[in-house]
């Protein structure tokens, strides 16, 4: 009797897991809804969005910059000329002549317009390279979002996957324990069990409904986490549990290698580095002489009443073309402060960059970890399900004739729901150790994903 009932519940779990596999969303979908609609990547997006201008910035500093100024108002001006000398034609040549100017009060313009083409500029070249490390840096920043990014949308999505998981075994589990309670009473009311396999039945049906509450919300925090992420209606996010292992990993020391020359946190840590350098080259090359090929234009005029008449005007063109050599002489100690904090700066990045190397080697070697020792377990529980199985019908057998008592059916039925769900979650754990690989050493992207949702599979129906 109890053998048909389980029967009956195993073929109506079967049918739910059937429809929840059929509404399944592939890891990749919930990816590409995530790269669209994540909040954070949206904001690492963004500011991605700065590195091309500062490209173009460090291209514009070696063009040629050109000016005009105009600016007009209320003047005044006066000249004056003693000793000079004047010729003219048929007016002969006259010396010790005097000349004068005044315009007391009058309107006054100047237009000036001037072009300028740095030839040599130490303190440029610095800054051009500071703007094209720092667009380094935002490429790589970018690249790091997008990793993360999809990382957590695996972590997410196995986290949903698992809580699935859970609250279907507890269904399954309070199915099966419904229908010992109601055969232990049916035995009770004949005389042939004790009214002990009764309460131990409805004992065990109260905690399964407390756990599978506490599990529903679980559920609802990790979906509703998803579809955040994605964009995704809540309703459509049944997501699937890893059924497979992925293939062996290559050996440590070659995961240490590619994490050392690959990592994008260690080669932002390195750019911040030349960064900080590049700024002290900088404040050092703002000392050295600089040469500019030069040309201007400029035109002033003053008109108006004067000492010498009321028509008075005076106007003054200049024309220039040629080379500018500009030498800082003093800067009254803020260039060499300037400098020395720079350095100082440059000596904490590699300090830091020191301490990321190792970080990264540390992390890459827990990761490879979780990886082996995973492998090993998942293995291990692969074996106690096969147990737990034998064991489950062993005890039922013995249950139906007489053998075994229904608190030891339950039990059994508790210890091979606990390893389906702990294998449930060993082989999530894998996926994610074995993207966390991939990140570490910065080779997480579609492929590698890809690779991880082939190890997704169909949920296979529990047995209770």
């Amino acid at each position: 009797m109890m053998t048909m009932k389980y029967v009956a519940a195993s073929a109506l779990l079967v049918g739910v897991m059937a429809g929840f596999n059929a509404k399944a969303t592939d890891l990749l979908q919930a990816w590409q809804a995530a790269e669209q609609h994540e909040r954070e990547l949206a904001v690492a997006r963004a500011a991605h969005a700065a590195a091309d201008p500062l490209r173009r910035q460090a291209d514009a500093l070696w063009r040629p910059g050109v000016g005009v100024t105009a600016a007009a108002g209320w003047g005044h001006g006066e000249s004056e000329m003693r000793g000079a000398q004047f010729s003219a034609p048929g007016m002969g040549t006259s010396s010790g002549v005097a000349f004068g100017t005044s315009v007391t009060s009058g309107a006054a313009t100047r237009v000036a317009l001037q072009a300028s083409q740095p030839l040599y500029h130490p303190e440029r070249r610095a800054q051009q390279q500071q703007l094209n490390l720092q667009a380094d840096m935002g490429e790589l920043q970018w690249q790091a979002a997008q990793q993360a990014a999809m990382l957590r949308t695996s972590e997410r999505y196995l986290a949903l996957a698992v809580a699935q998981e859970q609250l279907a075994v507890l269904g399954g589990q309070l199915t099966a324990v419904d229908k010992a309670a109601t055969e232990a009473q049916d035995r009770f009311d004949l005389g042939a069990a004790p009214i002990t396999a009764v309460h131990e039945a409805s004992a065990q049906r109260a905690q399964l409904q407390a756990r599978r509450l506490a599990a529903q919300a679980e559920l609802d925090i990790q979906r509703r986490a998803l579809a955040d992420a994605t964009g995704l209606p809540d309703a459509s996010l049944q997501a699937r549990l890893p059924s497979s292992v992925l293939p062996p990993v290559q050996a440590l020391a070659l995961w240490q290698e590619q994490a050392a020359a690959g990592n994008l946190g260690i080669r932002l840590q390195q750019l911040a580095a030349d960064l900080a350098r590049a700024e002290a080259d900088k404040h050092r090359a703002s000392a050295a002489p600089r040469l500019d090929l030069v040309a201007q234009a400029e035109q002033q005029r003053l008109s108006g009443h004067g000492d010498y008449g009321s028509g008075a005007r005076n106007r003054q063109t200049n024309a220039l073309l040629g080379v500018q050599l500009t030498v800082p002489l003093y800067t009254g100690g803020w260039r060499s402060a300037k400098e020395e904090e720079s350095l100082a700066r440059w000596n904490e990045a590699q300090a830091q960059l020191d301490a990321t190397r190792e970080t990264v080697a540390r992390q890459v070697h827990t990761a490879w970890l979780g990886l082996q020792a995973g492998t090993e377990q998942v293995r291990a529980l692969q074996q106690a399900l096969i147990a737990g199985d034998a064991r489950q019908d062993a005890t039922r057998t013995g249950y139906e004739v007489g053998q075994r008592t229904l608190l030891d059916v339950l039990h059994a039925d508790n210890d091979r729901a606990a390893t389906a769900l702990a294998l449930a979650q060993a082989r999530s754990r894998l996926v994610i150790h074995r993207l966390q690989l991939a990140q570490l050493a910065g080779q997480l992207d579609a492929a590698a994903l890809a690779q991880a949702n082939q190890a997704l599979a169909p949920i296979q129906p529990l047995k209770q």
